[in-house]
């Protein structure tokens, strides 16, 4: 990867956003962020780079003029899917790209019904993709689902405030391997889990 004042002036590509997405997850879950930077031939010093430059890019006026979709269009191309979503009585655009590091998986931006606007931006399960069969705990492994698959295994999920922008939480009960149901906390990163934590 380009470094220093090279980087600086580089585009921004599909795989310097795969990294600002690991850079978030280090946080939470080094030991998979480290397997995939390795797959993807990178060095720590590129995903910070990635970061500190994405991090620049939504921050400097020319770019905050800019709405949100049109950054996303601009980094990752064209989405290969548009769907409609129903969000209450609001019919809204949901973009989705694919993401080379998790295939079964899409980055999905939710458009506002104006078009311009995100309302949420995540990973989510591509829409052919089989989703895990979550029965336990046991099977809350990180990386193994997303929010909206935790929450319709184990009803009713409730929401928690996210420690920080692209992080969200979920509190709800689940049966261990012995059938004995605990209540367990999720957190996820970009829309996928990182860590469970059970009281």
């Amino acid at each position: 990867m380009p470094s220093g004042k090279q980087a600086a002036s580089a585009p921004f590509t599909p795989l310097d956003f795969q990294l600002v997405l690991l850079r978030r997850m280090a946080d939470h879950n080094p030991g998979p962020v480290e397997d995939a930077r390795h797959t993807l031939g990178v060095s720590i010093a590129d995903m910070r780079e990635a970061n500190k430059r994405w991090q620049a890019m939504i921050r400097s006026p020319p770019h905050r003029a800019r709405t949100p979709a049109s950054r996303y269009r601009s980094v990752l191309g064209a989405p290969e899917t548009v769907l409609t979503r129903k969000v209450g009585d609001l019919e809204c655009e949901a973009w989705l790209w694919p993401v080379p590091l998790w295939p079964d998986l899409r980055f999905e931006a939710l458009l506002a019904p104006n078009g311009s606007t995100v309302w949420n931006e995540w990973l989510i399960r591509a829409p052919e993709a089989e989703g895990p069969d979550l029965r336990t705990l046991e099977g809350l492994t990180p990386w193994s689902c997303t929010v909206d698959e935790a929450a319709r295994a184990f009803p009713p999920a409730r929401p928690l405030e996210g420690t920080a922008p692209t992080r969200w939480g979920l509190t709800f009960t689940a049966p261990d391997e012995k059938g004995v149901r605990r209540e367990v906390v999720a957190e996820f990163t970009w829309g996928l889990l990182q860590r469970l934590t059970v009281r």
